[in-house]
């Protein structure tokens, strides 16, 4: 398993519920902590491993010693938003790549646990930015969509090498093409039991 870099299809590929809390998540989450704790990130969403599935893992201290600052989201939706904040936002997905970005000060988000718990968190400044970054990524939106018209301007010649590394890695066959990408994430995606209601 590995972090998909942009523009690779799986970050602009609408993840689906996860029907049901199985050993299958339940490493999935393991394997994604791992991995975002080893590229000193404070959180990670599952497109960005090219699974397409609704799940997320942070750690607002961003240390893997600081267990009980982890949290693992299954199916996250925000239900409420406040307030206004401005910082710097960087994404695993593009590495060294830094803008700053608006989100809502405060936000109301609810989710599932490993336990398959329902659960609800209130919070303000960079965990509700991190939140909001996570929760776009479920839903195929990156951070860059989010920047305005100079943070957009400075970032595009780093976006344009990103999208020159990606294509060049597609020729040398670490990649397949984006159509085949796109059809195997589909068919994942038509694996997936519909969600229980």
């Amino acid at each position: 398993m590995k972090i998909v870099k942009y523009p690779h299809p799986a970050l602009r590929f609408p993840a689906k519920p996860v029907s049901s809390i199985d050993k299958e998540i339940r490493l999935l989450a393991g394997q994604m902590l791992e991995l975002m704790y080893g590229n000193k990130g404070l959180g990670l969403a599952a497109p960005q491993v090219a699974v397409p599935v609704q799940l997320m893992v942070m750690n607002f201290a961003g240390e893997a010693e600081q267990k009980d600052k982890e949290c693992i989201a299954v199916n996250p939706v925000l239900i409420d938003k406040k307030g206004v904040q401005e910082g710097e936002e960087g994404c695993l997905s593009f590495p060294g790549l830094y803008q700053k970005v608006r989100r809502a000060k405060t936000v109301t988000v609810r989710a599932y646990n490993l336990e398959g718990q329902l659960y609800e968190v209130v919070c303000s400044d960079l965990p509700a930015r991190l939140w909001q970054h996570e929760i776009d990524h479920l839903h195929g939106r990156l951070f860059i969509d989010m920047m305005g018209p100079l943070g957009r301007h400075a970032s595009r010649k780093m976006l344009e090498d990103f999208e020159d590394d990606y294509r060049t890695a597609q020729k040398k066959g670490e990649y397949p093409s984006d159509d085949a990408i796109r059809k195997q994430l589909t068919e994942y995606g038509k694996a997936i039991p519909a969600p229980v209601m």
